[in-house]
């Protein structure tokens, strides 16, 4: 169980993960997935007896590879190896990578693989990604024509198949360091590339500045490297490229490292010790002065100044309950919310998706049996929020949240969650998308993912309706602060928050009658009790799932 002075006992329930950029960045993704923002969970580097086994597919890297060691504040989690080999057209980039770590006392180990094929001038033509937590890869292929991109995403579940036209042929993070290089290397030169990223199928751009020459010291000894600093989402990464456009060093604002080592380095994870810093306490983000709010479902009006939150889209700030006005957020209570003018763009939130398969037999199934005989829509949609929450054991995931995959293995945490609620309530014809943002627990903010279900009425009118089939809540209660919507390609946007978000709640209303919730202690008293938390009832009250749900 997590145990830290946030004082979150119970690692049940699990809030959302954003995405970083390259370490290479499903390295980087896959690290944050098992790490950041996840409520109850402290990510512990235990002891390892022994380094990884290697697979045999590792036996395909020689003696000119690259092997690099991956560190998180001082602990080695695992490392990576790649290569470039050359080909006819041009060069295939290979690179495979390994995740070791400790989640809630169950030692995970993760497989990672990319290949990036590119021209002679390193542009890129085709690519192919797979992650592997230890139940089945999930890969994805991806082929250029041009700016127009065709992709292949297969799951243990199944396969399927999207073409996209590209504002501009689009680079991988995996050859980008090969064509900076190409270009040609020197101080002070500025350029903005289209990065595409395999782990979360997202295309947004990435400026890139070449700041100096240095000498940066690498397996023991000098290495002369350009330092290199891109900027991707509001994210910042420094980066340490020679000449030939390796990566030497890589160093995320997160603390998360990268640098290359030899290959019996690389492959050496045992360390001791735990992480020397919470990285639940670093994930949340604790209001200054601290505001205690004891029953999130009994909050009609939030009112709180988030700094550090700009760059977000004004038509996901605004609505479903959620008014913004400069760094201030004001989010009501929406039980009482009154439809609107019809939504025209609701319909576009039908439509089946590479991770949201609601055409599916099993989704389409599995919708029907949860609504059984209801009709009105939003008898409906809440439904399928309590049907989601009672199917679903609550648990940290290493995995690209697949709907389909999620109903077959029934584990997952918030991102899983809406993953399946989405996929049901399309499948059944609710409008419904992805909520990414931030929701309170036990004095803090955390990082979390829910629903939006679009609720039809009569006479032309509806609303969008925010639902938390993790926290089994029907509607969502008003500490949800909404920054973002849509899946994963939106989710990583969330990053730039990190480490620099700060909240200054303004105002709390609590519905009338409302009792503050005192358990042997001072309501002042802001300290964690070591003692065992309640579960969220159907009602929504409580926060906790009860040992053995």
């Amino acid at each position: 169980m997590a145990h830290g002075r946030s004082g979150l006992h119970d690692p049940r329930v699990t809030l959302f993960r954003p995405v970083p950029t390259r370490l290479t960045r499903p390295l980087s993704f896959l690290f944050v997935v098992a790490w950041l923002a996840q409520m109850g969970l402290v990510l512990r580097q235990a002891y390892l007896s022994a380094p990884i086994a290697l697979a045999a597919d590792l036996g395909r890297y020689g003696s000119s590879a690259q092997w690099r060691g991956v560190y998180y504040r001082g602990d080695k989690i695992g490392f990576s190896v790649g290569q470039t080999l050359a080909t006819g057209e041009g060069y295939e980039l290979q690179e495979d990578g390994r995740l070791q770590m400790t989640l809630l006392g169950s030692s995970t180990a993760v497989r990672l693989r990319s290949v990036a094929r590119v021209d002679k001038a390193f542009a890129l033509r085709s690519f192919s990604f797979s992650l592997d937590p230890g139940t089945g890869p999930t890969e994805v292929e991806g082929t250029l024509d041009g700016r127009r991109l065709h992709l292949v995403v297969t799951t243990p579940s199944g396969r399927r198949e999207e073409t996209r036209d590209l504002p501009e042929a689009p680079t991988l993070s995996l050859n980008l360091s090969r064509r900076l290089a190409a270009d040609g290397l020197e101080p002070g030169k500025k350029i903005q590339v289209m990065v595409f990223d395999p782990a979360t199928l997202r295309n947004a751009p990435m400026t890139v500045e070449v700041q100096a020459r240095e000498v940066v010291w690498v397996a023991s000894r000098p290495v002369p490297a350009f330092r290199v600093e891109s900027n991707f989402a509001g994210i910042v990464t420094r980066s340490w490229i020679n000449d030939l456009g390796e990566v030497v060093r890589e160093e995320s604002p997160m603390g998360l490292i990268v640098v290359r080592e030899t290959r019996d380095q690389a492959q050496k994870l045992g360390v001791s010790g735990a992480i020397q810093s919470d990285i639940l306490e670093s994930a949340a983000i604790v209001p200054d002065p601290p505001r205690r709010i004891d029953d999130p479902a009994t909050v009609v009006l939030l009112r709180l100044r988030l700094q550090g939150a700009q760059g977000f889209a004004a038509a996901d700030l605004a609505g479903a309950g959620q008014a913004v006005q400069g760094d201030v957020f004001e989010v009501r209570d929406t039980r009482a919310l009154a439809p609107g003018a019809a939504d025209p763009d609701s319909a576009s939130f039908l439509a089946p998706e590479p991770f949201l398969e609601s055409d599916a037999p099993e989704i389409i199934e599995e919708a029907r049996r949860a609504v059984a005989e209801a009709t009105d829509p939003r008898v409906r949609a809440e439904r399928l929020v309590r049907h989601v929450h009672a199917i679903l054991r609550k648990k940290p995931t290493l995995s690209l949240p697949s709907a389909l995959e999620v109903l077959k293995t029934r584990v997952g945490d918030c991102n899983e969650h809406t993953a399946l609620y989405v996929a049901m309530a399309r499948s059944l014809g609710l409008p419904a998308r992805t909520a990414v943002g931030l929701v309170y627990l036990r004095g803090a903010f955390y990082y979390h993912a829910w629903a939006e279900v679009y609720l039809a009425t009569s006479a032309g009118r509806g609303l969008w309706l925010p639902v938390d089939p993790t926290l089994d809540q029907f509607p969502a209660d008003a500490t949800h602060v909404r920054l973002a919507r849509g899946g994963l390609d939106k989710q990583g946007a969330i990053l730039g928050l990190v480490g620099h978000a700060k909240i200054n709640v303004l105002d709390v209303e609590l519905r009338p009658g409302s009792v503050p919730i005192l358990v042997g202690r001072e309501a002042s008293d802001l300290r964690p009790l070591d003692i065992a938390i309640p579960r969220r009832d159907a009602s929504g009250r409580g926060c906790w799932s009860s040992p053995g749900r």
